[in-house]
């Protein structure tokens, strides 16, 4: 009797040992592939994470020269089903990842560091760059791990208060504000920048004798006339938020708009460009 139950329990513990190696083979509950690739087949999809702003090492595909790239990052950990295993390689991994970002306009660049082929991408789409990965480890092609990043700056989550106003006018005359928002190529001031106002609103109320000048800026997207003119109705926008919402004195304030013409920083990456977009302080 104590024979046939252990040949029981052997045979169930075998069917259960089966189901959960065939169910791990499966993807990830809530795991689905990134919308720029496929892949490779004979693979599942073992883990997957979003981060809204990270960053992660690349080789510039171009350069040759290892980079840090911020934005929106995604990861992706491919293993080999059983049935598959053995079959790939880890350059036939490499050479699929290559060729799909050939196909859509991108560059990309193989290396084989320690005898792994590391695939490194980029490709601009819709005016953004993106940047991928395809790295693995020595295991002779049964696994890779996707790494995709959405090249953009980090929203600006924490607003100057008053005293960095204060003082940034005492000591220079002006100060950049940096928490103001608009929609692209718009003039409304949007809902999340009222931390910001609050706080332009408590400078103000803390120096009743201070008049400053509300003054916009853009970056050299778009023509200098074209600029010019949004960055004075981005100003007015700042200027009307003030003086209804907050019932700060109109006298006290006046809007001016110089587009690109005072940039802080080049306007030749995304970075330089979000920190000339920007709404000024400065003393009467």
């Amino acid at each position: 009797m104590k024979r046939i139950s252990a040949v029981v329990f052997g045979v169930v513990l075998a069917v259960v040992l089966m189901g959960s190696f065939a169910f791990a083979q499966q993807d990830k509950k809530g795991c689905t592939d990134p919308p720029l690739f496929t892949r490779v087949p004979g693979f599942y999809l073992s883990e997957c994470q979003k981060k809204e702003f990270d960053a992660h090492s690349f080789v510039d595909p171009v350069t040759k020269k290892k980079v840090s790239i911020e934005g929106r990052l995604y990861y992706y950990s491919y293993y080999v089903k059983k049935e598959f295993s053995g079959q790939k390689t880890m350059l036939q991994v490499a050479r699929n990842y290559a060729n799909a970002i050939e196909k859509i306009g991108g560059v990309f660049f193989i290396e084989s560091p320690n005898g792994r082929d590391n695939t490194w991408m980029m490709v601009t789409k819709e005016g953004k760059e993106i940047w991928a990965s395809i790295e693995q480890d020595n295991w002779g092609g049964n696994t890779y791990y996707l790494y995709i990043v959405e090249k953009d700056a980090m929203k600006q989550e924490v607003t100057a208060d008053a005293k960095f106003m204060a003082d940034g006018i005492s000591s220079t005359g002006h100060v950049a504000i940096y928490g103001i928002y608009f929609d692209f190529n718009k003039s409304d001031v949007k809902p999340e920048s009222d931390p910001a106002l609050q706080e332009i609103n408590k400078l103000l109320s803390n120096n009743p004798n201070l008049k400053v000048f509300i003054v916009g800026h853009t970056d050299n997207v778009g023509g200098v006339d074209y600029n010019m003119k949004l960055s004075q109705t981005r100003a007015d926008a700042v200027v009307k938020a003030l003086t209804t919402k907050y019932k700060v004195n109109p006298q006290r304030l006046k809007a001016y708009g110089v587009g690109q013409l005072a940039p802080v920083a080049p306007n030749k990456t995304e970075e330089g460009r979000a920190k000339n977009r920007r709404v000024e302080l400065v003393e009467q």
